[in-house]
């Protein structure tokens, strides 16, 4: 047992303030933080309870959006009418993720920043440079089979585990962020996460005692939405692949079309190259294949994992079809 202090914060200009002091960490639901202190991975000496800020709501914005404040619960947003109406992409991630008993107690700003699932991670008999920097990578060598295949670096092969970061990176959605001299800014999704190279152990933009207040969704793009999740499990398991599409057809050609995979990278992975292979094209099988393709053109397995290459493939076609309303087996 480490010995450690907890303080709760009410006011978000405090609790800059209250993480400053060496060795502070914000814990709001504790879904994934908690489960790390048990296994000394992470070893705060001051928890800052960041849970009962005025940070709950999901509010209108007047250019059609939506934001949504970092302390709302997993649930809360997934049965939230504004979210289930224009943004189901999202409702169908949130509610693909965890049990519903964690889906109560995570938070949306939580769920942003929780930490891989990598088993090497987890296992502080092995190397892992995530968790000690310089140690090495046991997976590259190991069972991989849940690890990346996209972005990936010598230094780690680890992958995200959110499904909603990879529905909120379709929606192009952006993340605000409260510094500890109270200046505020955005981050685009994209941009908050970074891919491992030789430093995975920084895995955001976050700098220190800077907290998430917000995600700030867009207008709804045009267009069906659709959230995929391929797993061992029916329920209560990580991706081993995940897809989030939102595609618009004029008479079966596609006029717009957003990618996002999960479970294939460091981040939430946006392929703007499916993207560019769908749009433009009619809305058949054989474009989705081609965008399939593209999106896995850079695609390397390390072994156990070379099986979600393909797996990626056939899952983006299914997700594609399905959005589009087309049958998988339409002639092209």
């Amino acid at each position: 047992m480490k010995p450690f202090t907890y303080e709760r914060v009410t006011d978000p200009r405090a609790a800059g303030a209250a993480v400053s002091r060496a060795g502070a960490k914000f814990i709001s639901g504790g879904t994934n933080l908690l489960d790390l202190m048990k296994l000394e991975i992470e070893q705060p000496t001051h928890l800052v309870d960041i849970s009962r800020l005025p940070l709950k709501q999901v509010e209108d914005l007047p250019d059609g959006g939506i934001r949504i404040g970092a302390q709302a619960a997993n649930s809360e947003v997934a049965a939230d009418p504004r979210v289930r109406a224009r943004y189901p992409v999202l409702a169908e991630a949130v509610l693909a993720g965890a049990s519903g008993q964690l889906r109560n107690k995570a938070s949306i700003g939580g769920n942003l920043l929780q930490r891989t699932r990598c088993p090497y991670f987890y296992d502080t008999a092995a190397a892992c440079n995530k968790r000690t920097p310089g140690a090495g990578c046991a997976a590259l060598r190991g069972v991989n089979r849940i690890h990346a295949i996209l972005g990936a670096s010598d230094a780690c092969i680890a992958t995200h585990p959110s499904d909603m970061a990879v529905a909120m990176s379709a929606l192009e959605a952006e993340i605000e962020l409260l510094e500890p001299n109270q200046s505020t800014r955005r981050v685009a999704i994209d941009d908050f996460y970074g891919l491992p190279g030789s430093t995975p152990h920084i895995e955001t933009v976050l700098r220190p005692g800077e907290m998430i207040t917000a995600v700030i969704l867009p207008p709804p793009p045009p267009g069906r939405q659709r959230y995929r999740k391929v797993r061992d499990r029916a329920s209560y398991e990580f991706a081993l692949i995940s897809v989030a599409v939102i595609i618009a057809t004029d008479r079966e050609t596609i006029t717009t079309a957003r990618v996002a995979f999960g479970a294939v990278a460091h981040k939430p992975w946006r392929s703007i190259d499916a993207e560019a292979a769908l749009k433009g094209r009619p809305a058949t099988l054989t474009t989705y294949q081609a965008a399939a393709d593209a999106a896995m053109r850079s695609a390397v397995g390390r072994g156990h994992n070379d099986f979600k290459i393909e797996l990626a493939k056939r899952t983006l076609c299914r997700t594609l079809a399905d959005a589009a309303q087309i049958s998988i087996g339409r002639p092209s």
